[in-house]
């Protein structure tokens, strides 16, 4: 195994598409599908779909553990999960062909019941020796205590394990001091956790302070970077989006796969942007094909 992927709100994402939608009124389709979904899995269903070996780590519970699990199977994902006694969440994304544009409605995740943390880190230690990259993403389910990432990133760190951070908050800047290689939220993300306007010399210092490299996504706008006293931009291809539901995950796989691969790290941004235009272009979430 090389990658393990982290994520403790598990989603299971109902796309609906319409042909056009009258506000107030009642819409009805026969265009829609069901998924595994949650930023984690559509990590790891990207990095399964480039040939990648990939292990998920979740939290799961409720009546609607066995279909989350079957639909992973049917992607052949791989899933390592702690019993959480917290059902499983739906989320739902509403495309609309007439204007084009995709709506996500978001449940939020019930909390998970006490002793979950412990099982779920038990998990993790026993999958971590043989992991070469740990990607977490994501916001975890209440329940959960400050100190489970923190914890995740230190001990993959003294493992010499390349790790990746797709969080935001106080969850991202818990992790900084154990120096993860990568960080990548979102720039409104990154924005509202540091709370400070971006300038290129506030990213460089970071960089420089927390040893890491920082990747910021923006939607279809360029990608803003730092790494080794540099700032710069990657130009996202235009592209006729679909549903884009997912970009972002997918990018993080192919980001991680390049890294993986040997290459270095402006080409594995390209190889990321690669992966969420193809996302970008296709009906189901956190897939390139």
């Amino acid at each position: 195994m090389a990658f393990l992927t982290v994520c403790l709100n598990p989603t299971i994402q109902k796309t609906l598409r319409f042909s056009s939608i009258v506000s107030g009124a009642v819409n009805r389709t026969a265009f829609h599908r069901l998924d595994a979904s949650g930023k984690g899995i559509n990590v790891t269903r990207v990095l399964t779909q480039l040939g990648k070996k990939a292990v998920h780590l979740t939290q799961l519970g409720g009546s609607m553990r066995p279909l989350f699990l079957s639909l992973c199977e049917q992607d052949r994902m791989s899933v390592e999960w702690a019993e959480s006694g917290s059902q499983i969440r739906f989320c739902y994304t509403v495309l609309n062909e007439h204007d084009g544009s995709v709506t996500e409605l978001v449940e939020e995740s019930e909390p998970v019941t006490a002793g979950t943390e412990t099982l779920l880190i038990d998990k993790f230690d026993a999958l971590l020796a043989d992991v070469s990259c740990l990607i977490i993403s994501g916001t975890k389910a209440a329940g959960f205590s400050d100190l489970i990432f923190p914890g995740m990133v230190e001990k993959a760190k003294e493992k010499g394990i390349r790790v990746i951070l797709d969080i935001k908050g106080n969850d991202l800047i818990n992790c900084l001091e154990y120096k993860p290689d990568i960080i990548k939220p979102n720039l409104e993300e990154f924005t509202s956790t540091f709370k400070t306007e971006l300038t290129k010399d506030f990213l460089i210092d970071l960089s420089r302070k927390c040893r890491c490299r920082i990747i910021l996504t923006n939607g279809s706008e360029n990608i803003i970077a730092a790494a080794d006293g540099n700032c710069f931009e990657a130009e996202i291809p235009s592209v006729k989006a679909v549903n884009t539901t997912g970009c972002g995950d997918a990018f993080t796989a192919g980001l991680a796969a390049e890294l993986e691969n040997g290459a270095d790290f402006y080409a594995a941004i390209n190889e990321g942007i690669r992966c969420g235009a193809l996302n970008a272009g296709l009906e189901k979430p956190g897939v390139i094909y």
